[in-house]
């Protein structure tokens, strides 16, 4: 069993290998397909990494992508199975929401079906009018 204690986190693409965060993709239907390749593609362009390691394993992994103004959008949120419901997603959100570099921006997105209850008990909200998300080409249909 583990601490809160025992979690460390991180606010790098560096402190994330794209190995291990397959691994953690493999635990979700959208992103078991992913390669080693477009994740180390993914990595190197995304605006801001955070993670989670508990004695040196990753658990955790969201990013955001922003222009550090206005923006940001969440992705990826993911904790591994063996540490949901211990708070750690909850206190990554924290983490990243808190985070010098995002603090600042008033607008925060996450776009998810899986998540929205986890989601709003962190802070996000549902408005009604205020943005419609369209797509093309569907990503997963």
């Amino acid at each position: 069993m583990s601490r809160i204690e025992d979690y460390m986190f991180y606010d790098s693409h560096r402190a994330v290998l794209p190995a291990e965060l397959q691994e953690l993709y493999r635990f979700t239907h959208w992103g078991r397909s992913r390669s080693l390749e477009q994740i180390e593609r993914m990595l190197k362009g995304t605006n801001l990494c955070f993670s989670v390691r508990c004695s040196g394993k990753l658990v955790a992994f969201c990013r955001m992508l922003t222009d550090f103004v206005f923006r940001g959008s969440m992705w990826d949120i993911l904790v591994h199975p063996d540490h949901q419901g211990k708070g750690i997603g909850s206190r990554m959100m924290r983490y990243v929401l808190t985070h010098p570099a995002v603090k600042d921006i008033p607008m925060i997105t996450c776009y998810s079906t899986g998540l929205v209850s986890f989601l709003r008990r962190n802070g996000f909200e549902d408005k009604d009018g205020l943005m419609v998300l369209m797509r093309a080409p569907i990503e997963y249909s």
